[in-house]
């Protein structure tokens, strides 16, 4: 029988959600529920698509595990609704959180504290724009939503059409596309924990790019960690990481993801507050090539919060 673990108090773990990634958060937050409870901590499931938020005070819960990916869940909101009602969460909070999921003004960031980053253009669906000068500019492209995860709505161009048409899909999701000239070469993330940095994994798939389906429903994507690379391009990503972390103001734990050319020169992508917690994810497979395990790495995260 499991030893309960009551420094925790009562744990609600915030899954699903109302975002484009519910399915993905459902599976992470099971995951993450089924975690804790193994380790003795008293934590139910609650879905805020489901129960209205309020019903958290009145079923006595203490603290929050958060694994809603996406709107609603990752940008700020539901941090800023926890902390009006003085409940302790994992993770970043509001202004971390909000930056970190606007794609846009996180390469603003980069660019302006002199990391490095792929060139970009912004598109705004309500204001013209030229994508034969945009394409002139970048040559190839990745389109991405500025504030969606999980790859949901990005999309390659090569040329004019393709970018309209890859737009016009994006827009589907958001206002502000975030168009980044695309980088040839290898893909990183770094899981970071705490102050911690850790081992950092390579994804390779024949999918063109890590998009939604290599992520969760592909049987041909490897993973390689730790990543193949010199103890110096190793720190140096891990040092880049960490730098674009702080700088959005993120905490307590997350994922940086970082492109590699083939002139080994590194590209910061994205920086992700609430990332995929399945048995498929990232930062469970870098926390147990530092040594730790599934509950240990749940454990870790929620004692963020005492």
């Amino acid at each position: 029988m499991t030893q309960l673990n009551t420094q925790f108090g009562k744990v609600a773990v915030l899954l699903g959600g109302h975002s484009a990634e519910r399915e993905v958060s459902l599976k992470s937050g099971q995951a993450v529920l089924n975690a804790l409870q193994s380790a003795g901590v008293d934590a139910i499931a609650f879905d805020p698509k489901e129960q209205p938020l309020w019903q958290l005070k009145e079923l006595g819960v203490q603290r929050v595990f958060i694994a809603l990916h996406g709107r609603g869940g990752e940008d700020g909101t539901i941090q800023g609704a926890l902390e009006f009602m003085g409940l302790p969460y994992t993770g970043s909070n509001v202004l971390g959180s909000a930056l970190a999921m606007d794609k846009i003004r996180c390469k603003h960031l980069f660019k302006s504290a002199g990391l490095s980053t792929a060139p970009y253009a912004v598109v705004d669906s309500k204001r013209g724009f030229d994508t034969a000068a945009i394409m002139g500019e970048l040559k190839k492209v990745m389109v991405k939503p500025s504030h969606e995860g999980s790859s949901i709505g990005m999309a390659q161009a090569n040329n004019a059409q393709e970018l309209e048409a890859a737009l016009t899909e994006a827009f589907k999701f958001d206002n502000q596309v975030l168009v980044e000239q695309w980088v040839t070469g290898r893909e990183f993330t770094v899981t970071v924990l705490g102050n911690d940095v850790q081992p950092v994994i390579e994804m390779t798939t024949p999918n063109g790019f890590y998009d939604y389906q290599a992520k969760y429903q592909s049987t041909t994507t490897e993973y390689h960690c730790p990543a193949d690379l010199s103890s110096e391009e190793t720190t140096l990503l891990q040092d880049m990481a960490l730098q674009a972390f702080d700088l959005v103001g993120a905490s307590g734990w997350g994922r940086v993801d970082a492109m590699q050319d083939e002139h080994g020169n590194f590209y910061l992508l994205e920086v992700n507050t609430v990332p995929g917690m399945t048995e498929k994810s990232l930062v469970p497979m870098a926390a147990k090539a530092n040594g730790a395990t599934f509950e240990q790495l749940v454990v870790r995260i929620l004692e963020q919060t005492l």
